[in-house]
């Protein structure tokens, strides 16, 4: 398999170039072709001689689009193929300050919550930094963007996997991506959602690394959560809150509880009780999700009568709350509806 050349340092290139013979400066123009999402062979600045050498055992970027497809509300779903054969999906949504790409972190996952599909292969392997990166400059470029005049403005870490999981290559990922010469993007227009590996949390903060950090929550009490996620046996919601109290107290940034409303399952206002007696005290918001069909696993989403009547229970307890807009869903792009494809 051909190594990707994405989320090398322009040094790492300069000695990859030099070993073929061509010049240090071949590595900025290599760098610059990489960052606009150009495959080796686009780098027409390049001599031939020097690209068919480096194509032997490399290639520009990480994934290569397979399948895009496009929902009603113009959502774009991406099926990326990986050098190694795996596919993995990214979603590109448009909101009135720009558009936010949803990026995976692991092929598969590991989590297997019961409402969401990701984990439905188990986890494959973990995705490196430069794939991760090169999600979102690939998704950048389709979409008319480069690095100086960006079409993806936002990243979410909510595609398939558990960052945590991944934790040293996202962790290198948000460095390459904040980079001035890379996208430059601010680790403030960066979310990341875990499902509560408090772990990783504790990292983030040794490392400064201050994205806006999402628990994907689910349930108001242990004994409903540890229907729904396995990980509330090692990873319960008192942890949880104590390590969002750390992360407001080390970064000053608001933390956010993801909220997926299961019919008959954590969505009555005795719920939203409990749920508002969690999160007051501290700078927080909750996202209520109705929960998006997922045909294996069954589960099906509240009704948004009774979401609303949720949303406005947390409020009138003093809590932040909102409805998150469902995109994206008549392409399996929604909320929880990522999994591993493969070609067929």
């Amino acid at each position: 398999m051909k190594t990707c050349l994405i989320g090398l340092k322009i040094e790492k290139l300069a000695e990859i170039v030099t070993s073929l013979g061509e010049k240090p400066f071949r590595a900025k123009q290599l760098y610059e072709g990489i960052m606009l999402g150009k495959e080796l062979e686009e780098m027409t600045n390049l001599p031939k001689s020097f690209i068919s050498a480096l194509s032997e055992n490399y290639t520009a970027q990480g994934v290569k689009i397979v399948k895009k497809l496009t929902s009603k509300d113009g959502t774009q779903k991406y099926l990326f193929a990986l050098n190694d054969g795996n596919v993995i999906e990214s979603v590109v949504m448009e909101y009135k300050y720009g558009k936010t790409i949803c990026v995976s972190t692991q092929v598969g996952c590991r989590m297997n919550c019961a409402f969401c599909a990701s984990g439905l292969d188990g986890l494959v392997r973990n995705l490196t930094a430069g794939e991760i990166l090169s999600e979102v400059i690939v998704a950048n470029r389709d979409n008319g963007g480069n690095k100086d005049k960006r079409a993806i403005t936002n990243i979410v870490l909510m595609g398939s996997g558990e960052p945590f999981d991944n934790y040293d290559n996202v962790a290198e990922f948000l460095r390459l991506v904040n980079l001035k010469d890379s996208l430059n993007v601010s680790l403030r227009n960066v979310s990341l959602s875990t499902c509560g590996l408090t772990e990783g949390v504790d990292k983030l903060i040794e490392d400064g690394l201050f994205v806006t950090l999402t628990f994907s929550l689910h349930a108001a009490d242990d004994e409903t959560r540890n229907k729904i996620m396995p990980v509330n046996k090692s990873h319960d919601i008192a942890d949880i809150i104590a390590a969002a109290k750390r992360y407001f107290n080390a970064s000053g940034r608001r933390v956010i509880f993801e909220y997926s409303m299961i019919a008959g399952v954590n969505d009555d206002l005795k719920a939203a009780d409990k749920l508002a007696e969690l999160v007051r005290g501290f700078p927080s918001h909750v996202n209520l999700i109705a929960l998006n069909y997922v045909k294996e696993r069954g589960l099906k989403g509240t009704d948004r009568s009774k979401v609303k009547a949720f949303c406005d229970r947390l409020t009138e307890k003093g809590v932040s709350a909102t409805i998150r807009r469902t995109m994206g869903e008549d392409v399996d792009g929604a909320c929880g509806q990522l999994r591993r494809k493969y070609l067929g």
